[in-house]
């Protein structure tokens, strides 16, 4: 199995699994360096579409014709 990539949120680097610190200092996996290290704006995407499905769901969006 390939290498996974992790956060490491004490020391701000991506990690591999060898580097990896405790679940609460790290984010990932990620299956590249690339990956860990734009975990910002993966999770800055998600939130915004999660943050739009809420919207939809709670019916503030106006209904689709």
């Amino acid at each position: 199995m390939a290498d996974q990539w992790w956060w490491d949120l004490t020391n701000g680097r991506a990690v591999t699994s060898a580097e990896r610190p405790r679940d609460i200092e790290a984010l990932g996996p990620y299956p590249t360096r690339q990956a860990a290290e734009d975990w910002r704006s993966t999770n800055k995407a998600r939130n915004e579409a999660w943050d739009a499905e809420d919207e939809r769901w709670a019916g503030d969006d106006p209904p689709d014709e």
